[in-house]
């Protein structure tokens, strides 16, 4: 920063960088009382003519109009990367703080964005051996297709509607499938391997034989749905609704059901040993023939 000279008890004019600006005291100390240019025109410290390790003025009537108004510009990703840099120079923390919140939104809203169309998906499903690992295929309307055998392993699922899909063998692995629709959807011997199925809906689903093991099944509902000789070893099953379900067969060893919800459940043959089911929901629940030996009840 060179030539700073003060005309009045406020009025300050500036050159950055060969950049001319006029603001006030008032400007440069109140909303960042803890910033580099606050000490510098508060009176705290002797000012500084040194112009040897100033930025470059092409940004600094941003941090004016935020040092007056409150305002984060609005630029693209490579202009809040230089801004952030001179913000960060400056010491202005509330201006660092307002860039990192707009990207991290728009890396959200990035990683959000569909690759994909349905028309997409219906012109791919015609070959053989689809595969869409890790594609982001959010918010997609997929239901009544028939997507069997289908590999979505590590894709990005997020409310995608599947609802009365074929999905039979389908490969979900490592997906994060949160807040999807599976209702009446097929998922017969799929794979939902470390799946993040958190808040999904597969009421009515047919998930025979499923793998389901070590996925994230928290605050599912799988109401009514066909889950026997189903795999929920080590699943996490808290908050889920699984009234009315068939679990027959079913292997649940080391599997979370804190505040489950299986009233009416078929658990018969069901595996159960030294399964925590002292805040389940059993009552209605058939368990005939389950292996409940070290179960906690």
């Amino acid at each position: 920063m060179k030539d700073a000279e003060s005309h009045s008890p406020s009025v300050v004019r500036l050159n950055i960088g060969g950049k001319k600006f006029c603001t006030t005291t008032d400007t440069l100390t109140q909303r960042e009382p803890d910033s580099m240019l606050a000490a510098m025109f508060s009176g705290r410290h002797t000012l500084s003519l040194d112009s040897d390790k100033a930025m470059d003025g092409k940004h600094f009537r941003h941090i004016l109009n935020w040092l007056r108004d409150g305002v984060v510009p609005t630029l693209e990703d490579s202009e809040y990367t230089e801004l952030l840099r001179e913000a960060e120079y400056y010491q202005l923390l509330g201006l660092i703080d307002g860039i990192q919140t707009i990207l991290n939104k728009r890396k959200e809203d990035d990683d959000l964005r569909t690759e994909l169309t349905r028309t997409d998906i219906i012109k791919c499903i015609q070959s053989d051996k689809v595969r869409f690992r890790g594609v982001n295929l959010s918010g997609l309307d997929l239901s009544k297709l028939d997507l069997s055998f289908v590999d979505f392993s590590y894709a990005c699922l997020k409310n995608v509607f599947f609802s009365r899909a074929n999905l039979q063998c389908a490969k979900f692995r490592d997906v994060d499938a949160e807040a999807s629709i599976f209702h009446n959807a097929t998922l017969r011997e799929c794979e939902f391997t470390g799946a993040n199925l958190r808040g999904a809906l597969l009421a009515g689903a047919c998930l025979q034989s499923a793998n389901l093991q070590d996925a994230c099944l928290v605050d599912c509902s799988f109401c009514g749905a066909d889950l026997r000789s189903a795999h929920l070893q080590n699943a996490d099953l808290t908050n889920a609704n699984l009234e009315g379900a068939v679990l027959e067969g079913a292997n649940l060893k080391g599997a979370k059901l804190n505040n489950a919800n299986l009233r009416g459940a078929n658990l018969q043959r069901a595996y159960l040993r030294h399964v925590n089911l002292r805040e389940t929901h059993l009552e209605g629940a058939k368990l005939d023939g389950a292996n409940l030996l070290g179960a906690i009840r």
